[in-house]
């Protein structure tokens, strides 16, 4: 035992040295190969702008990061994806479901929805707008103008039947009646859309309850004629639920409506 505690302190006792003859070593090393290697330098200097073209780039430069962080809110409000996403989360909380499916779940459906239905929208303003200004034909204002143009059009779509909710801002603003949607500001138009969807989702939520809602008063009423008060209805009624939403085939009527409302 002793033999071995002496070899032990032995062996520690010649780290530092072996350590210090390494990093003399790594020393050399690096003091032989300073010429060849190449360390590069970054100099971030904050300076006062030389002229108002350069204060007009850096406000650009900012308004654009803040549009970049925005874009996930413009996808939801400009596009059909706020619809969607309700009525199934309206659909889910019909069925009485708590985790399943889950939330990531939905909206990744919700996503791929608003692809689908927004499709032609998308490809219109990449051929008519970002391919032309990536070729270099056209500016950046006339390729804001061709990219707000198709937008513009699929929400007067989707309130071209409801146009109350445009006079609402229009009246609230101050702004004249307008002759025509090409007189209604892009700020007007996108309040008004929201509103039109979250009415449109409520109103397809509203109809989605009222199959369930008259399972669950049925199984309550049931329940509570046999004295079993203590017993949770969903409980008993969430399984009919989901046996009558499985037998009219729910998910793909559910989706075919959706897509149907925005045509």
């Amino acid at each position: 035992m002793k033999r071995l505690l002496l070899i032990l302190l032995l062996c520690l006792g010649t780290v530092p040295v072996f350590a210090q003859q390494d990093t003399g070593t790594a020393a050399n090393e690096i003091g032989e190969t300073d010429g060849i290697l190449d360390i590069p330098f970054v100099d971030l200097m904050i300076r006062e702008p030389q002229s108002n073209q350069e204060v007009a780039l850096s406000i650009q430069l900012l308004l654009l990061l803040t549009l970049l962080s925005l874009a996930p809110s413009f996808l939801i409000l400009m596009t059909s994806f706020l619809r969607v996403s309700i009525v199934l989360d309206f659909i889910k909380r019909a069925l009485s479901l708590q985790q399943v499916p889950p939330a990531s779940l939905l909206m990744g459906i919700a996503l791929f929805l608003t692809l689908f239905i927004m499709w032609p929208v998308f490809d219109q303003i990449y051929t008519e707008s970002f391919k032309p200004f990536a070729d270099g034909e056209i500016g950046m204002e006339e390729m804001y103008t061709k990219a707000e143009g198709p937008i513009r059009y699929f929400m007067y779509s989707q309130l071209k039947d409801h146009p109350d909710n445009i006079e609402l801002f229009m009246t609230m603003r101050g702004l004249p009646r307008p002759e025509t949607f090409a007189d209604v500001p892009t700020y007007i138009v996108i309040p008004a859309f929201v509103l039109n969807e979250l009415t449109i989702a409520f109103k397809i939520g509203i109809l989605l309850y009222i199959p369930f809602i008259i399972i669950d008063m049925v199984v309550a009423s049931v329940l509570m004629s046999m004295g079993m008060i203590m017993l949770p209805p969903v409980m008993i009624s969430m399984p009919f639920k989901l046996i009558l939403f499985v037998l009219v085939d729910g998910w793909s009527l559910l989706t075919r409506q959706l897509v149907m409302s925005f045509m």
